[in-house]
Order: structure tokens, then C-alpha cells, then sequence
């Protein structure tokens, strides 16, 4: 495979994220894994009743039958493509692979319709269109809560939503795409620290940790350095980031949205939990596009300095012919 054909197809599919939003639910592939969770689950847990050790037993199992079936059905579509339509066909779904697997656009259309309803002094829908990007209980949320949940989406999103994705693009091509996509999505349907999912998602979410590993600590320091180029404020970021990365329970998320919070000046709080970052900036909700702007430029470094850089590397030792035979 020529050197430029995986980067080509992550400039292009990265283009189509960033300009093209995702179709309604009822044609998109990752709604449809949702609905067949939510089917097997159920399932699964009604044959581990008061039992954690089978809960946790038959959530292994089938997170490890989800990465088999979709590697699986991910690396013979791209093979297949090879094979009837040649490279174009590859690239075409290589494409469609990081399209489908990044959401750029998509949490932006979320933000722009949770700024519009405050905005109007909607806070009943504002706290609904929140509950769709965030795991917590929107109910009772004031509007101060509801920027800062919003920006801890953007934040943790810029990782699990758009850097992991294209990382592991970078290393298995689509198969890691898809497979890392698939993997967040199961993690914020079951990987939740409840007493019903605990035991269930248990597996998934530890998988989810340490995928988001590496990318969540490379995320953080693309975000100062983004915070710079838009103008915001990329010491405070590194200040807070050092002083305060490791305040969140999960010891990914503390790092994108302590650098978050220091480049917009801002506090975050998810209440009962943690805070982050230092109030010298009212929360409002102008931080919204300061945020996004950041991480639009964090995934665009990140794919210039690393992905690209590793896909070269490895077509240099081969592996692409390795991998798919191209």
C-alpha cells in the first residue's frame, strides 16, 4: 500500500466529520448496535440475578465477542472492498470508517442546541439536550451546571469521540476506527458505576480506560497548545492540569478537562464528585465555542503530529501489507 493512502483517508474522512453531521438514528450503524445492546443485556443480566461474579463473567464474554464479530466483519468489508472496486473501493470505505467513528460535527449540533435553549431561558430543554452527551442526572441541573457539563462533554469527547478513534485508525486502520468506537459507545451505555451495570459493564469500562490511556494524555497537551492558538489561556491550562488532573474518579477524563478548564479560565464541577479549574471567568455560555474551536484545532495537531506520522512508520516496516495484504 503507498504511504499516503491511510493519511489520505484520514484527512478525508476527518473533512467529512468535521462539515457532513451524522444521519438521523434510524439510519446510523451505532444506533443500531445501541438498540442491540439494549436487547442482550437484559438477557444476559436476567440469567446472573445476585450473582456478580456471572454478571461480570458474561459481560467479559461479550465484550470479547463484540471486538472478535466486529474486527472480524470490519477487516473482510475492507478486504472486500479491495477485492470488487480495488483501491478506490479501500479508500472509499477506509473514508467512511473515520466518518462514522469521529464525532466532530455531531457534538457541535448538541452544544449549538444546548446554547440556543439558554439562551432563551429554556432550562427544561437545555437539561434534556445535556442529558444526551453525559452520563449524570440532568434534572435538576441550574444553568451553571449545564455549561459546565457541556464543556466536560467537549472535553472528554475530544477523546473518546474523535482522538482515540483516529489513534487506533492510525495503528489497525478501520478495523481499529470502528472497533474503539464501538467500545466507547458500549462503555457509555453499560460502563456506568450503578448498582445494575456495575458488574455487567464492568470489563467494558476498564477496556474503555485503558484504550483512552494514551490518547487522554496526548489530548491534554494538544489542548494547550490549541489554547494557544485560539487565544485562550494555555499557561493557566498547564497549571491546572498538573495541579488538578487527577481529580476525577477515572484517571483519563481529570486530564482533557483539567486542560479545558485552565484554558477557558472556568470552574467545572460535577456535583457530589469533583471541581475543576479556578473561577476567574463566570461560566456563560460564550465558553462554548472557545471550547469547541479547541477541540477541533486539538484533533487537527493530533492527526499532524501523531497519527500521520505513525501511519507512515508503519507503512515504512510494511505492516499495512501485513495487515491487509495491500
Amino acid at each position: 500500500m503507498s504511504i499516503g493512502i491511510l493519511p489520505i483517508c484520514l484527512i478525508a474522512g476527518f473533512v467529512c466529520a468535521l462539515f457532513i453531521g451524522d444521519p438521523p438514528n434510524k439510519y446510523h450503524p451505532l444506533s443500531w448496535f445501541g438498540s442491540l445492546v439494549n436487547i442482550i443485556i437484559p438477557k444476559f443480566k436476567s440469567r446472573t440475578t445476585d450473582n456478580s461474579f456471572l454478571e461480570k463473567l458474561n459481560g467479559i464474554i461479550f465484550l470479547l465477542f463484540i471486538i472478535v464479530i466486529f474486527s472480524l466483519v470490519t477487516y473482510y468489508l475492507a478486504i472486500y472492498s479491495y477485492i470488487v472496486f480495488g483501491l478506490v473501493g479501500f479508500i472509499f470505505y477506509s473514508i467512511l470508517s473515520v466518518k462514522f467513528s469521529i464525532a466532530i460535527s455531531t457534538m457541535e449540533e448538541h452544544v449549538n442546541i444546548i446554547a440556543d435553549s439558554l439562551k432563551k431561558n429554556n432550562i427544561k430543554k437545555a437539561r434534556n439536550s445535556l442529558s444526551y452527551i453525559v452520563s449524570r442526572d440532568t434534572k435538576s441541573l441550574d444553568q451553571e451546571h449545564i455549561i459546565s457539563g457541556t464543556i466536560e462533554s467537549i472535553a472528554e469527547s475530544t477523546v473518546d469521540g474523535i482522538i482515540s478513534p483516529i489513534f487506533y485508525f492510525s495503528i489497525f486502520g478501520p478495523i481499529g476506527a470502528i472497533v474503539c468506537r464501538i467500545i466507547n459507545t458500549l462503555d457509555s451505555m453499560i460502563g456506568y458505576t450503578d448498582k445494575y451495570y456495575y458488574h455487567i459493564g464492568w470489563m467494558t469500562a476498564k477496556t474503555d480506560t485503558v484504550m483512552n490511556y494514551i490518547p487522554s494524555r496526548i489530548c491534554a497537551i494538544l489542548i494547550v497548545l490549541s489554547a494557544r492558538i485560539v487565544g485562550a489561556d494555555s499557561k493557566n491550562s498547564i497549571r491546572i492540569l498538573r495541579e488538578q488532573c487527577h481529580n476525577t474518579a477515572s484517571i483519563n477524563a481529570g486530564y482533557p478537562i483539567s486542560a479545558m478548564a485552565g484554558a477557558l479560565r472556568i470552574k467545572l464541577e460535577k456535583i457530589g464528585q469533583y471541581e475543576i479549574g479556578l473561577a476567574i471567568d463566570s461560566l456563560s455560555v460564550k465558553k462554548f465555542q472557545i471550547a469547541i474551536s479547541i477541540m477541533k484545532i486539538s484533533a487537527v495537531l493530533f492527526c499532524i503530529i501523531v497519527s500521520i506520522p505513525i501511519m507512515v512508520l508503519l507503512s515504512l516496516v510494511e505492516w499495512w501489507k501485513l495487515l491487509f495484504g495491500i
